[in-house]
C-alpha cells in the first residue's frame, strides 16, 4: 500500500530541530480509539519510519501517542483487518479465505512489519502512558529504548482468546521467561515500574514529563555520529538474533496461528468467545 507521507490520518509526522541533529516524532493518532491498530494505522506508521529512515537529517526516531493511552492493541471492531487484505497487498496472491488467508495477513501487516521497524538503522525511542495491552505492546517492542509515564500500565491477555500470545512474541524477551509466563498466563496488568524491574523499561518518569523527558534523551543520543548508532545498534541486535531471537519469534508465530486454526474448529470463529 503506497502512502503519502503529507496525507496522514491515523498517525503524524514531523521533524524536530533540523538540520545534522534532526529528531524524527511519529505520533499514533486514533484518540478515539484509544490508538487501537488497524490496517491503515500499520501502513502509515510504516510510511513515516521509511520517510525517518530515508532522511540523512534526522539521527534519531520518537515514536508517541496522542490521547490518555499509548495503544489499546489490534482494531477487533475493525472489519477490515484481514477481510480486505487481498486488495490492501494484492502481490500477496493470497485470497483472504481459510486460515491461509488470516496467517498471511497477519504475517504481513504484524510480524513482518515490526521485525522491519525493530531493524530500522537508527535509534528509536518509543514514550508510553495510559495503558497499552496485547498488539499495543508490539509497537513499544521495536524499540531501542523506552520510558515511560508512571500512569503506564501493560498487559498481553490473550491467551483467553485461545492463543499463544501476540504475533510479535517478544515475551521472553522483553521480560524475562517467568514474568513472561505470569503475563501470559494471567493476563493480569503490570505497572511501569514493574515493568522497568523486568528490564522492559528503561525509565519511568513523571506524567507530565513523558514528552520532555523523551526529547532530552533523544537530543542526547543525536548528537552522537549518527554511523556508530547504527553499528551499535545492530551490535546489539545481532546479539539477539545469535541467541535465537528471530527463530524464536517465528516459531511463536506459528503456534499462534494453530491457536487461530483450533479456535475456527471448535468455535467457528479465530478466537475464543469467552475471552471476550
Amino acid at each position: 500500500m503506497d502512502v503519502d507521507i503529507n496525507s496522514l490520518e491515523t498517525v503524524s509526522y514531523r521533524v524536530q530541530q533540523p538540520g545534522d541533529q534532526g529528531i524524527a516524532v511519529i505520533s499514533l493518532n486514533r484518540d478515539s480509539k484509544r490508538n487501537a491498530q488497524n490496517n491503515q494505522m500499520t501502513y502509515e506508521l510504516n510510511a513515516c519510519y521509511d520517510a525517518a529512515a530515508r532522511d540523512s537529517n534526522v539521527k534519531v526516531i520518537v515514536l508517541r501517542a496522542e490521547g490518555k493511552h499509548f495503544s489499546a492493541g489490534h482494531d477487533l471492531r475493525d472489519k477490515s483487518n484481514h477481510l480486505d487484505f487481498p486488495q490492501v497487498f494484492p502481490q500477496s496472491g493470497f485470497t483472504g479465505e481459510g486460515q491461509e488467508g488470516m496467517m498471511a495477513h497477519e504475517e504481513e501487516v504484524y510480524f513482518n512489519m515490526c521485525w522491519r521497524w525493530r531493524n530500522i538503522p537508527k535509534p528509536v525511542i518509543a514514550a508510553a502512558q495510559g495503558m497499552t495491552i496485547a498488539g499495543g505492546l508490539m509497537l513499544l517492542w521495536v524499540a531501542d529504548i523506552i520510558i515511560a509515564a508512571d500512569d503506564a500500565t501493560f498487559s498481553d491477555p490473550v491467551v483467553a482468546f485461545g492463543v499463544n500470545g501476540v504475533e510479535y512474541f517478544a515475551h521472553p524477551w522483553e521480560f524475562g521467561a517467568r514474568k513472561a509466563k505470569e503475563l501470559l498466563f494471567t493476563g493480569d496488568t503490570f505497572t511501569a515500574q514493574e515493568a522497568m524491574d523486568a528490564g522492559m523499561i528503561n525509565r519511568v518518569v513523571p506524567a507530565a514529563e513523558l514528552d520532555s523527558a523523551t526529547m532530552a534523551m533523544a537530543a542526547k543520543i543525536a548528537t552522537k555520529p549518527g554511523f556508530a548508532l547504527k553499528l551499535a545498534k545492530e551490535s546489539v541486535n545481532q546479539t539477539l538474533e545469535a541467541q535465537g531471537q528471530y527463530n524464536a519469534f517465528r516459531a511463536a508465530f506459528s503456534l499462534q496461528h494453530l491457536g487461530h486454526a483450533n479456535n475456527k474448529l471448535r468455535f467457528g470463529m479465530a478466537i475464543d468467545p469467552s475471552g471476550l
